[in-house]
């Protein structure tokens, strides 16, 4: 799976992925009000605003970034019309020829996290028929079980060829409560770093594992480190933009030849229209601010990464 990641950002020479993580504060009125006739102002009118609002960005954005990540918390928060508009959404991506990285932040041990892992990356069987419930290509997890809670993940990965991108240096500002916390000498995002590497050791395609990593833009020095750490792990690094990364941040987190990473941003681009830049599309041209706010960032690291 990480092949097909690597082969949609060189053609669209993009290594940037949008994250559809949408709040109903940032969907334009007339996308609400519509919803809202058709469903109430309920679960369902939310779900469906939510959907169409994502529909919206998808169709603006499919042809220039090689993938999206849908945060399913913003969908689990209206219950199951909300995971129906999350699955919509996971699904209408895939038809559009975009890499899903569904952003779960999962992780337990044994029977659980083999649970979560089939739902979401592998099939699960019923009777004589089989699913695919929510179809992402990659999903991310958290290590914090060690070995016991990844192995289920990574073997639904082998079994499916799917990814995982596991979380090892977080882009929040409260973020070295733990993760920098000294242990042995070094901090403890070190460790799991090195950890990351070897499980995906066992998982290679290519040049690079299926078994990525997450490390936050807000930590350009730290990324730098946990590169040489990983040589062989492709990065998910979330923080740009709303979060305060800038494109001279990152060619910390790539290789010279300008891959081994992918760059999130989701409200600098779902919510462009929102922005001072872009406020002359209005809320009815929000998937074309989505589209400038794409481009501008595609042209920020293209800028930052001419320098390796």
């Amino acid at each position: 799976m990480i092949e097909k990641l690597i082969e949609k950002i060189k053609a669209t020479q993009a290594p940037i992925v949008v994250g559809l993580d949408p709040m109903l504060e940032m969907i334009p009125g007339k996308i609400k009000r519509a919803a809202f006739e058709g469903h109430g102002e309920t679960l369902e009118g939310a779900a469906e605003a939510i959907w169409q609002f994502n529909k919206g960005i998808v169709d603006a954005v499919a042809d220039l970034v090689p993938a999206v990540k849908p945060q399913i918390a913003m969908y689990e928060q209206f219950g199951l019309p909300g995971l129906a508009a999350f699955h919509k959404t996971v699904q209408y991506c895939k038809q559009k020829g975009l890499i899903v990285i569904g952003d779960i932040k999962r992780g337990d041990i044994g029977s659980t996290s083999a649970a979560y892992a089939a739902g979401h990356i592998g099939k699960v069987t019923v009777g004589s028929h089989v699913f695919e419930p929510f179809g992402e290509d990659f999903i991310t997890v958290n290590p914090y079980f060690g070995i016991d809670g990844v192995k289920p993940f990574v073997e639904v990965c082998k079994e499916n060829d799917k990814g995982l991108f596991l979380l090892v240096k977080t882009s929040n500002p409260s973020s070295g409560e733990f993760q920098d916390r000294i242990i042995d000498g070094r901090p403890l995002y070190e460790h799991i770093g090195e950890k990351v590497a070897e499980w995906g050791a066992d998982c290679m395609s290519g040049e690079y594992s299926n078994i990525g990593a997450v490390v936050g833009a807000t930590y350009p020095e730290m990324g730098r480190v946990l590169r040489k750490l990983m040589p062989n792990t492709f990065i998910l690094v979330p923080g740009y933009g709303a979060q305060g990364g800038k494109g001279e941040d990152l060619a910390p987190f790539f290789h010279k030849d300008g891959l081994g990473a992918i760059v999130n941003s989701s409200r600098g681009i779902i919510a462009a229209y929102k922005q001072e830049a872009y406020k002359k599309y209005g809320e009815d041209g929000y998937g074309e601010a989505a589209r400038c706010a794409v481009l501008a960032m595609k042209e920020d690291l293209r800028c930052a990464l001419a320098a390796l």
